[in-house]
């Protein structure tokens, strides 16, 4: 039987997307029930489909010194830094601690893969790559870590994690582990995924994406919008941070049903979930709020609905919020653990945007408009490709002492 983890601070967080950019921009959106979603207007193919994407990725830069990693994916991981005094916060923590004393653990389904269908769609008359993309740390998928490794000046364990749409949900695990271990006192998570030819085209190819906005847990949904993200959050020990949120738990499992099919019984999902719930200490009644993965794909929301019913009374509320932003896969677990605590900070729970006709699967559980009330504990499903499946307990200031 798993013993409850002693509460971790999350002292600092935040987070860019198609709804704009940090804590603030954010907020407004699920509160004004505002959509980030548009007709897509990324993919150089046509694609008759919606995106969620971030404004001013083209248009950023990164700083002269670091001009080897450039690439969308970076400079949008850039932007997600400067804001919210997010970078001021690793800064103050890696002179605290000292930078070997800080570990840096991101997920990415991508990385910077964007950037190597460009320098492939401009191979030189020999076909090697054109000399601007003869940068080998960019066609990596450690890209994104050693960027943000040179960027921060951090020295400490530095880790990629790639499980799909669960990968930066699952760092929030392994940073609870290596400080519990004593081999660092503070942890910067996060992920970044950004829009790619790969990915658009990719889903497309296995009939997920959606013609319209997406429609999580609607009668009538047809698929996913894809988008891009980037957030990170700096988790510290209790006693650092009194008035912070807090990590209560985590869940993972791996069911290795499909590789992009879930177990129809919802069973690692499940398990997941009653991981996170244990490693809190918790039982499902004390849980308020949760947000689900809800990609609006057929099978993924009809698994976790009937996950929803069978574990949570009907006061529970629960919702998707990929209706605001699209489905960010690599970036989804930190953006929608972003978003849990702004629920959790402000005492809102976001609607289930697009669910207009709600499927007969969900049960009184779901929330389909904003509803104002107090959360003191909320959880974030996130779910991926191959069973790879994760779930994050969190609390408000206190929780779990």
């Amino acid at each position: 039987m798993l013993q409850p983890i002693t509460p971790l601070a999350v002292t600092a967080f935040t987070a860019t997307s198609a709804l704009g950019r940090g804590l603030e921009a954010h907020r407004l959106a699920l509160q004004d029930a505002r959509t980030g979603l548009r007709a897509n207007d990324f993919s150089l193919a046509p694609l008759a489909c919606w995106v969620g994407r971030v404004d001013g990725v083209e248009q950023a830069a990164l700083p002269a010194s670091l001009a080897v990693w450039e690439c969308r994916n970076n400079r949008l991981a850039w932007l997600g830094l400067n804001q919210d005094g997010f970078l001021g916060a690793v800064h103050a923590a890696r002179e605290r601690y000292g930078a070997a004393r800080v570990a840096l653990l991101v997920g990415t389904s991508t990385a910077s893969i964007g950037t190597t269908e460009e320098a492939y769609r401009r191979l030189d008359p020999d076909g090697g790559f054109p000399a601007d993309m003869l940068r080998p740390p960019i066609h990596a998928p450690h890209s994104l870590a050693g960027f943000l490794a040179e960027a921060l000046g951090l020295e400490g364990p530095c880790l990629t994690i790639s499980t799909a749409c669960s990968s930066s949900a699952k760092v929030f695990a392994s940073a609870e582990r290596m400080i519990r271990l004593g081999l660092v006192d503070a942890a910067l998570v996060g992920g970044v995924d950004t829009l790619c030819e790969s990915v658009l085209f990719g889903f497309n190819a296995l009939e997920l994406v959606s013609r319209a906005p997406c429609r999580p847990f609607d009668r009538t949904r047809s698929g996913i919008s894809i988008g891009e993200a980037a957030g990170f959050a700096l988790i510290e020990r209790a006693e650092a941070a009194p008035r912070a949120p807090r990590l209560l738990g985590y869940g993972e499992a791996s069911d290795a049903h499909h590789m992009s099919t879930p177990h129809p019984d919802g069973l690692g999902a499940e398990l997941a979930l009653r991981d996170a719930l244990a490693r809190a200490g918790l039982e499902p009644r004390q849980v308020d709020y949760v947000n689900l993965h809800g990609t609006a794909s057929l099978k993924n929301d009809e698994v976790e609905a009937a996950l929803i019913g069978r574990v949570f009374p009907s006061g529970t509320r629960a919702s998707s919020t990929k209706g605001y932003t699209g489905h960010t896969l690599g970036a989804a677990g930190i953006l929608e653990a972003v978003i849990t605590l702004l629920a959790i900070r402000h005492g809102l729970v976001p609607g289930n945007l697009g669910g207009n006709e709600p499927d007969p699967a969900c049960g009184p559980q779901f929330a389909w408009r904003n509803e104002a009330r107090s959360i003191g504990v909320a959880l974030s499903n996130s779910f991926g490709f191959g069973g790879n499946n994760a779930c994050l307990a969190f609390g408000g200031a206190g929780s779990g002492a």
